[in-house]
């Protein structure tokens, strides 16, 4: 929370208006307060991207600007308190305010401003995103979706039944809609589950060492997993040249 805060970029459409600020993630303790001055433990500092220099920031009640170089006389420290997770600022004490949204290391990662046509919005497109990922994995099959659940549960896919995994999907769908989609639309992760179950199969083998593809029916090698890789992102890979989907129509072929 001491990292320093940069020039934003500001424009002239800083409106005079009464403000609302909310913690964020929904927190909202009984009381919550701010620091309003600079010091060695809770740095408040501003680099001003103009001037080209770190600015010490303080919040006086009774001073015109949050910047202590254009402070002037016997400054009277103020308190910033959320209560309940929210401070509302009136449109008088534009000091604060600005210092709450442009200035504060902590605007934006700790609190925000409350803007009810930006959130609806946001929540808007992520309702439009669960609408998509939940169609897409009706249509899925059980393959594509056994496919992705693996990629977030491991081995333990191979213990659910057709219904788990069309339900444990419709949820990965709902509570994560941009990576499932990511997930649903990257051909790779099929090629990885295929190559996962032509191996717990006995079709092809894995050696100790992860660096050695070969058959299962024998020592014959099928490809040299390279260093440093997941071996079954090399074999996915693998499968899409010349030789691989010619043993990838061939293992599709056991499997069935």
């Amino acid at each position: 929370m001491s990292k320093k805060k940069e020039s934003p970029v500001l424009d002239n459409s800083w409106e005079i208006k009464d403000r609302l600020y909310t913690l964020k993630n929904n927190k909202r303790p009984l009381v919550f307060t701010v620091p309003s001055k600079h010091t060695a433990k809770k740095p408040l500092l501003y680099f001003d991207k103009e001037k080209g220099y770190q600015r010490e920031l303080k919040y006086a009640t009774n001073q015109p600007s949050p910047f202590v170089e254009e402070q002037k006389g016997v400054a009277t420290l103020g308190r910033i308190v959320f209560r309940d997770g929210a401070l509302t600022v009136k449109k008088e004490n534009q000091v604060l305010q600005k210092l709450l949204s442009l200035y504060h290391p902590w605007s934006d990662s700790v609190w925000e401003e409350y803007k009810p046509q930006q959130q609806a919005a946001s929540q808007l497109d992520w309702i439009e995103a669960e609408i998509a990922a939940l169609n897409l994995a009706k249509s899925l099959d059980i393959d594509q979706m056994e496919a992705i659940l693996r990629v977030q549960f491991g081995s333990k896919v191979n213990e659910l039944s057709s219904s788990e995994l069309k339900r444990d999907g419709l949820i990965f769908a709902k509570r994560n809609p941009i990576l499932f989609v990511e997930l649903a639309e990257d051909d790779n992760v099929q090629l990885r589950n295929f190559g996962i179950k032509a191996t717990e199969s006995g079709i092809i083998k894995l050696s100790q060492d992860q660096r050695t593809f070969t058959y299962g029916d024998g020592d014959r090698k099928l490809m040299t997993v390279p260093f440093d890789e997941n071996p079954y992102s090399a074999l996915a890979a693998w499968f899409k040249t010349d030789e691989g989907v010619e043993v990838y129509k061939a293992i599709e072929k056991r499997l069935k």
